[in-house]
């Protein structure tokens, strides 16, 4: 009997450790902490396994990411799988689109490493997904917000409504129609700062919404509309910027920053953001760490 408390206590320590986490990237990420930059795995960590794998997630998780972006699609048989595009070619030994195929179809085929090898994995479904995210990373489903009202029984059913974050360009009042009722999910708006709307729309959110960051995407970095973003700093809310390739960052993208961070990462960190989606994961904490941007002793 002694035993059984012991293991029962030290379960309990460990869930609760597992979901401070949790908490505290919430916490963090809604308290705007600007000594704490955000690192978002894109695909998960698709360069150790497959893109929109679980294993690209958990390796994501491992390295330090706090959020991992996964696409989803919807099957035949009204099933939700981590897919990118809209078939199956690129990424599985399969050929044909998402949407002509059941589930049990799609988990026949294997999926591919970014250099075209098979793995064992198969597609995940947005369960499996979730599952490998709780307790230990936040997740932005990418098209989540298009599909809520039929994602929400699996975010339910796996515990992580917590962990989801929506991003999309909706209107204020079309995103206070489709969250009533989930109180725990975030929203972040995304602008083209390049779009003649972009101001109105910003001004809207930070007027009207209050979001916890505001994504931007701009394809040089002398446009006009990059003086939104120190707007957006000075009012609190987070900033969050792709580096993914040059289209969504003026240029200023991962791969240059593998030869020269500090005019690539650190001119983004420059302009006030605290949110970077990636595809360098481990090499983006290092090189916040060594800013002194990661939080207390880093």
């Amino acid at each position: 009997m002694k035993l059984f408390t012991i293991a029962a206590a030290l379960l309990a320590a460990l869930s609760a450790t597992a979901q401070s986490h949790i908490d505290d990237l919430r916490q963090r990420l809604l308290s705007r902490d600007k000594d704490y930059v955000f690192v978002v795995a894109h695909r998960g960590d698709w360069r150790s396994a497959p893109e929109n794998s679980v294993g690209a997630i958990k390796s994501a998780a491992d390295k330090g990411a706090d959020m991992v972006e996964i696409d989803i699609h919807k099957t035949k048989d009204g099933q939700f799988v981590l897919m990118h595009d809209g078939n199956i070619d690129r990424t599985t030994n399969g050929h044909g689109n998402i949407s002509d195929m059941t589930l049990e179809q799609l988990k026949s085929y294997r999926l591919r490493y970014s250099d075209g090898n098979l793995s064992d994995e198969t597609i995940p479904t947005l369960e499996e997904a979730l599952l490998a995210c709780k307790d230990r990373v936040l997740v932005n489903i990418d098209k989540g917000h298009d599909y809520l009202a039929e994602i929400s029984p699996i975010i339910q059913k796996t515990g992580t409504e917590d962990h989801v974050v929506l991003k999309g360009s909706n209107s204020v009042a079309d995103v206070r129609n489709k969250l009533a009722g989930y109180e725990n999910i975030i929203f972040m708006p995304v602008v083209n700062l390049e779009n003649s709307s972009a101001s109105g729309y910003v001004s809207s959110f930070l007027t009207e919404y209050g979001p916890a960051a505001i994504e931007v995407q701009f394809s040089k970095d002398n446009v006009a509309g990059m003086s939104l973003i120190p707007t957006i700093v000075d009012s609190g809310c987070r900033v969050w910027v792709n580096t993914l390739w040059e289209s969504l960052c003026g240029g200023h993208e991962d791969e240059k920053a593998m030869r020269d961070p500090d005019a690539n990462w650190g001119w983004v960190l420059d302009r006030g953001v605290t949110i970077i989606q990636t595809d360098r994961i481990a090499e983006l904490i290092n090189y916040l760490k060594s800013k002194g941007l990661r939080g207390r002793g880093n």
